[in-house]
């Protein structure tokens, strides 16, 4: 056979294999999708579930190291004594917690030593629109610290909670004044609205209509019932992917620019995962989060209301450690940094971190950013 017959052979064979290797990941990544998820891996045991909110525990460690990214962890057997609970935000699933064998949060305290517990607040239904702040704040997260307590036969713990998971950690510190919150973990959580780039903007905007209607009608957005700001999963879905659209296309343009790349196209579908089954918000949280932490940019005053109760953040005493994201066009830095002038806590700490809204709990650079600068902050402060 002439040399040019053969190579012209062996170039359509590659191009053959290299076009099977292309549509099996592309089957894969739109069929199989699930298939292809690594996220969810870490073992627990559900504590308590009445249904709808439910309490995880994470047991040791069975392996002696676990691999971070490109780093090895010895795994700690000697537990520290103050416990960590996980207070996550509403709308999110528990697999941004545990979204990489090699990049998961919880995997990762538990092999520093951390007694680990997360609350799953499942996923509400319209039947849960009467849910407010206050249903979460001051019923629903005080119950489950109660049974972490019972459980981990210790009072004192580390709360650590991401975007609204950290107001829950703010608001149920300050209202109740639980001395026994020794050490909060605060990520992308608003104090100043107003403050937060475009979406501050659009905010300020929208309490000078409320201010001018409530002015000139005596109507307020809380006159309306619950029901009607329910918002279903798949409407977070979007709302979440529209904070960063162009994040957003890019993700999938590098998908098909990157579709040969086995690897690539897995991490794809396990973030997929995440982002695209959000579950919804009870309409009573969005009717105050919208009013009150939006628009009245309560908080930048340094109180909140909810439901009957009033908000102190000088209340709030226990050591703690803020993140706010490089990149984040939710909550920028300089709508979060406003939390250290409010809150009565001498042992406090701001850090602004790379990545955006999610990407400062779980992306790719958390790790170095902030995971083990957080452990040895909690290691220190936890026996």
């Amino acid at each position: 056979m002439p040399d040019f017959i053969k190579a012209a052979t062996e170039k359509a064979a590659e191009l053959a294999k290299q076009t099977t290797h292309y549509a099996g990941n592309a089957f894969d990544r739109v069929f199989r999708a699930s298939s292809l998820v690594q996220a969810g891996q870490t073992p627990f045991d559900v504590l308590y579930s009445d249904g709808l909110v439910s309490l995880r525990y994470y047991p040791p460690l069975q392996e002696d190291f676990i691999e971070l990214d490109d780093m090895t962890i010895p795994v700690e057997r000697q537990s520290h004594r103050t416990p960590v609970v996980i207070v996550p935000p509403l709308a999110v699933n528990m697999l941004i917690y545990d979204l990489f064998p090699q990049r998961s949060l919880v995997r990762f305290l538990r092999a520093k030593g951390f007694e680990v517990y997360l609350i799953d607040w499942g996923k509400p239904t319209r039947a849960h629109s009467h849910y407010n702040l206050h249903t979460y704040v001051a019923e629903l997260l005080p119950a489950s610290l109660d049974r972490v307590r019972e459980h981990s036969g210790q009072q004192k713990l580390s709360l650590h909670g991401w975007s609204m998971g950290g107001m829950f950690t703010l608001f149920y510190s300050a209202l109740s004044k639980d001395q026994h919150v020794r050490n909060a973990i605060v990520l992308g959580s608003p104090i100043d609205s107003h403050a937060s780039g475009i979406l501050g903007l659009l905010n300020q905007r929208l309490a000078d209509v409320s201010n001018s209607i409530h002015k000139r009608t005596g109507f307020k957005l809380h006159n309306l019932r619950p029901h009607w700001f329910h918002s279903p999963g798949w409407a977070n879905t979007i709302g979440f992917k529209l904070t960063n659209p162009i994040g957003s296309f890019m993700g999938y343009w590098e998908l098909i620019v990157r579709l040969g790349d086995r690897e690539f196209v897995t991490s794809h579908a396990t973030t997929s995962a995440f982002l695209d089954r959000m579950v919804a918000y009870p309409g009573g949280v969005v009717q105050d989060t919208v009013v009150r932490i939006w628009i009245d940019n309560q908080l930048s005053r340094g109180a909140v209301q909810i439901g009957d109760d009033r908000v102190q953040l000088n209340n709030f005493n226990a050591n703690l450690f803020a993140i706010a994201g490089s990149e984040d066009t939710m909550v920028t830095p300089g709508a979060a940094k406003s939390l250290m002038g409010h809150v009565s806590s001498v042992d406090k700490t701001f850090r602004v971190t790379h990545g955006g809204h999610m990407g400062i709990l779980a992306g790719s650079k958390a790790p170095a950013e902030s995971w083990l600068e957080i452990a040895e902050w909690l290691a220190q402060r936890s026996d």
